[in-house]
């Protein structure tokens, strides 16, 4: 599988500056009939998620929001329950809730790789940090 080269993405902030470091360094991602490695560019277009992808000619593709709808909001909820724990409970419910939240990304990835179908092939890894971009734009 090839590779991303580049991102561009409409968010900013820690988390996203963290998952495209992240993808820089360690991505597999291929576009079937396009050859890489590719530029991304992933944004908003009337509220669907607007992927642009160059690599020997450029595709651009949407994504519905709403598969994602449900898992956005509890790893919005699990997030900030991770973050009000962190001074007031012990360590062992921190790390409960932090592996919480680790299976809700992980969810989040598997959807993404199911929306992308035939569009774009990913392996778990990618999709975890392209979905945690996702949810960078939606912040």
């Amino acid at each position: 599988m090839t590779r991303l080269s580049h991102i561009e993405i409409d968010a900013s902030g820690d988390e996203c500056r963290v998952a495209m470091d992240d993808l820089r360094h360690d991505n597999a991602f291929s576009v079937p009939g396009i050859d890489g490695p590719y530029l991304l560019r992933l944004g908003m277009v009337d509220g669907r998620i607007a992927f642009s992808v160059r690599g020997t000619r450029q595709v651009d593709f949407h994504l519905s929001m709403g598969p994602f709808r449900q898992v956005l909001k509890d790893y919005a909820q699990i997030c900030n329950a991770l973050a009000e724990a962190q001074n007031r409970l012990p360590p062992n419910r921190i790390e409960a809730i932090d592996m919480a939240r680790r299976g809700i990304h992980d969810e989040g990835g598997r959807v993404l790789q199911e929306r992308l179908g035939d569009k774009a092939q990913v392996d778990l890894a990618t999709a975890r940090r392209l979905f945690t971009l996702i949810c960078a734009m939606q912040a």
